[in-house]
């Protein structure tokens, strides 16, 4: 975002290791348009999270979905970038407008270079679905066979 033209426009804020009983705080406080996470996923669909202790908390994607349904009229965009996130992409989708999340595993460098392109997009002016288009071609441009994993789930409808 640094490089982007529209780069004024935008106002990134970074929370690591944040935890269940951060995530409300964390979205009351920031009010972002757009969050971004970067983590794990289960096959299960659900999101990995750090309880008090430091051991894996999952969160479901019906619990998350809750969440987000408490800030629908803030959130215009979520990025799920972590492994089986479809499932939360799709759950979240009944509240926030457009959502991506990935339908399997994906390695890390996927999971940086779609985001890489992400922002470019939006850095430059594009829509979230332009936006969305890009990261998945600088997946392809690096070579990376996982630019068909990110999925953008927009009012409950997948598209491709």
């Amino acid at each position: 975002m640094q490089l982007a033209k529209l780069r004024e426009k935008f106002k990134l804020e970074q929370r690591t290791s944040v935890r269940p009983t951060d995530l409300s705080q964390v979205l009351l406080d920031l009010q972002p348009q757009i969050l971004h996470f970067s983590g794990h996923g289960m096959e299960s669909g659900a999101l990995c999270f750090e309880n008090q202790i430091g051991q894996i908390h999952p969160i479901s994607p019906d619990a998350l979905a809750a969440l987000f349904e408490q800030f629908k009229d803030q959130v215009q965009c979520v990025l799920l970038n972590a492994c089986y996130s479809e499932i939360q992409a799709i759950a979240i989708s009944e509240h926030i407008d457009y959502v991506i999340g990935m339908n399997k595993a994906i390695g890390d460098k996927a999971a940086i270079a779609f985001a890489i392109g992400f922002y470019q997009g939006l850095g430059a002016g594009r829509t979230i679905e332009g936006a969305y288009k890009l990261g998945c071609v600088q997946v392809r441009l690096q070579g990376i066979p996982e630019h068909l994993t990110p999925v953008l789930v927009k009012q409950g409808e997948v598209q491709a």
